[in-house]
């Protein structure tokens, strides 16, 4: 692994460790992923998920408790070799892990990619409609993600890729004030096989930033296989 790279990583690694230790109320989650892709011609492609969610600390007190488990599908036509859009529809249930609102979310999606070297830049827009029990909340999201392999000049099965991702959203809900959010994320993937792809990562995410910032903290791993 390239060492300016890993270096970068750890620090991230570190500064997220610290904040945890050093702020009580800072929750910590543990989010798991499988995805599903299939690439039914050149243009159209295909993206189902089953993914989980679980209490790393509460109370004060390290525990693995589930809080929701979610299903999600992506549809993607690609325009051209940089631009693609995608309509996605997602269900996330919580009601039978703790007392609150399952959602049944919908999201399109605009996404643009390029190239510079060995440095691949991806710019993704998305407005989603999030619907609960009791009210619909609109959320608009942008997010700029880079990533490059770790050895060589491209990725090649058996090794490894660098990936940051820096995003900010904007929610309103009716008769909610809006709120912004921010996410960092930085990760490490293997390309296993031609399919097979396994990442691991870390995310920070501050909510409400505009009202009363509060910071969430996420162990992130997914699975990724194509057929």
């Amino acid at each position: 692994m390239n060492t300016s790279c890993t270096k970068l990583l750890v620090l991230f690694v570190m500064l997220f460790g610290i904040k945890g230790l050093a702020q009580d109320y800072l929750e910590t989650f543990s989010e798991s992923a499988f995805a599903l892709r299939h690439r039914v011609n050149k243009s159209y492609s295909t993206n189902w998920e089953l993914s989980t969610r679980a209490y790393l600390n509460q109370d004060d007190q390290f525990s693995y408790v589930t809080r929701q488990i979610q299903f999600g599908h992506f549809s993607t036509y690609k325009l051209n070799l940089k631009n693609s859009i995608a309509l996605g529809l997602m269900y996330r249930n919580r009601d039978v892990f703790e007392n609150s609102s399952n959602e049944v979310r919908i999201t399109q999606q605009f996404n643009r990619k390029s190239i510079y070297k060995t440095l691949r830049f991806g710019h993704r827009f998305r407005s989603e409609q999030r619907f609960y029990k009791n009210f619909t909340a609109y959320r608009f999201r942008y997010r700029l993600a880079l990533d490059l392999p770790l050895q060589g000049l491209k990725l090649d099965v058996g090794e490894t890729y660098l990936v940051i991702t820096s995003e900010g959203l904007l929610t309103t809900a009716k008769p909610n004030k809006p709120e912004i959010e921010y996410r960092l994320s930085p990760a490490v993937g293997i390309l296993l096989s031609e399919q097979l792809i396994l990442e691991f990562g870390v995310e920070l995410r501050l909510d409400e930033i505009n009202i009363n910032t509060n910071e969430v903290l996420f162990f992130n791993t997914s699975v990724d296989f194509r057929i």
